[in-house]
């Protein structure tokens, strides 16, 4: 058994009210949502098997896992619509409070609500905090030795379990490096990103630098600024070279 499977799941119930919403219809809409920590970096809803709407038809399949114990894998099927194999209940979990519940793929339905509010990705981790801080830091941007952004007013991010992002004013990069990308991605925290290549010298670099034109509002803050990912260029701050973090988007 590896390190990972003897790491205890924390559970714990939330006291927001959650709905998911497949073709129109309400698919589970529960006030006593429970948060599993499947694994550390972000949350998993599973909803009382009481509170869910749609039918659920066993297909027959199983999923194990060490921790959670054996799963059974149903389609979900409303008067309109079905996601199949969208959901899975683990009636003999060694977690008890896992046994009445259900998970439901979170992207197998079209829209998820935390009270009367959308989100997107996957639940809101309600130990994560996001801080965007103005600040007077001297930031500079280097890749492949050529200097791509340089500015004195960044917005840093502070995110829980991320290393500091900063955001600078467009004015402060070198656009004429930058080749829109068709890449998006989404973030429950921040809104939608678009993002753009660097062009150097030596190479093309894909995805390097993300915009969140429109964020979320408790992210505005970094609204039409640019960012680059820290682990894939050199960041020089008040002229000192940041070691590349460790993180999953080196």
């Amino acid at each position: 058994m590896s390190e990972h499977d003897r790491e205890e799941i924390h559970v714990e119930t939330s006291g927001k009210r959650l709905r998911a919403v497949l073709g129109g219809r309400v698919v589970a809409d529960t006030r006593r949502p429970v948060l599993v920590w499947e694994h550390p970096y972000y949350p998993t809803y599973y909803v009382p098997a009481s509170d869910v709407r749609a039918e659920l038809n066993d297909t027959g399949e199983v999923r194990h896992s060490q921790r959670l114990g054996t799963g059974t894998i149903h389609d979900v099927v409303t008067d309109s619509n079905s996601a199949p194999s969208a959901a899975i209940n683990y009636r003999d979990s060694p977690l008890t409070r896992l046994r009445e519940l259900v998970r439901i793929d979170w992207d197998s339905m079209d829209e998820w609500f935390e009270e009367d509010e959308p989100v997107y990705v996957h639940p809101r981790d309600p130990y994560k905090r996001v801080d965007v801080l103005a600040s007077s830091r001297h930031v500079e941007v280097r890749l492949d030795g050529t200097t791509v952004a340089e500015s004195n007013q960044p917005r840093i991010l502070f995110e829980t379990g991320l290393p500091p992002r900063y955001y600078l004013p467009l004015t402060d990069v070198r656009m004429d490096l930058l080749r829109a990308s068709d890449h998006v991605t989404r973030c429950p925290y921040k809104g939608t990103a678009t993002y753009w290549n660097v062009v150097t010298e030596q190479a093309e670099h894909t995805n390097v630098v993300w915009i969140y034109r429109t964020p979320l509002p408790e992210s505005q803050r970094i609204a039409g600024l640019a960012c680059f990912y820290d682990e894939r260029v050199d960041v020089y701050l008040d002229g000192e070279h940041q070691h590349h973090p460790d993180t999953p988007f080196g």
